[in-house]
């Protein structure tokens, strides 16, 4: 008798059946969604070009050290291939324009005149431009990119804090590329 007045969606079968049209919704609206490498760039850009950046500073080393960071990690990234600047859909040049030692974080020392650095930073100022060579287009560009990297004076060196600058500026890179795509 109390069976009568139940409603039927209370019931296990009632359950199974508003979870299974559930499932199927929810099933059904995700078949609409995937991950493509590269989605978001022109289609025509499936190669890109990385030339080893001016240098304003005197730091002459950097040239080399952002041209590997850009060539190790830069294509792969961006769903890209490699490629020479004739061949290359894409082509990234750019001018390093400052390198500067700073020590933000520091206290007095026990005498009076003195100062213990904790830590100091590195920080590396660079233009950078995307071109698509066959519209002859920038895809992006940014005229003062500033990265810092840290490292703690006691105990690291200033490779440590540049090798983290440059990792930042090809993280910046990859991430104004693709928003702007």
């Amino acid at each position: 008798m109390w069976n009568r007045f139940r409603p039927t969606s209370g019931t296990p079968d009632g359950n199974r059946a508003i979870g299974a049209v559930l499932v199927a919704v929810l099933a059904a609206g995700g078949c609409n969604y995937s991950f493509i490498s590269g989605a978001g760039l022109p289609g025509h850009i499936r190669t890109v070009a990385i030339l080893p950046f001016d240098n304003e500073t005197g730091r002459f080393e950097l040239t080399q050290e952002v041209h590997e960071a850009l060539l190790r990690q830069l294509p792969r990234a961006l769903g890209l291939n490699p490629a020479g600047e004739e061949a290359a859909d894409a082509v990234v040049s750019g001018t390093i324009v400052g390198y500067n030692l700073t020590a933000p974080l520091y206290r007095r020392g026990q005498e009076a005149e003195t100062v213990q650095v904790l830590q100091r930073e590195v920080v590396l100022q660079v233009k950078v431009e995307i071109l698509d060579r066959e519209e002859y287009t920038i895809l992006w560009d940014d005229n003062n990119l500033r990265v810092v990297g840290q490292y703690l004076d006691a105990s690291e060196t200033e490779e440590v804090g540049r090798a983290e600058a440059i990792e930042l500026l090809v993280q910046k890179i990859v991430d104004g590329a693709q928003s702007n795509w």
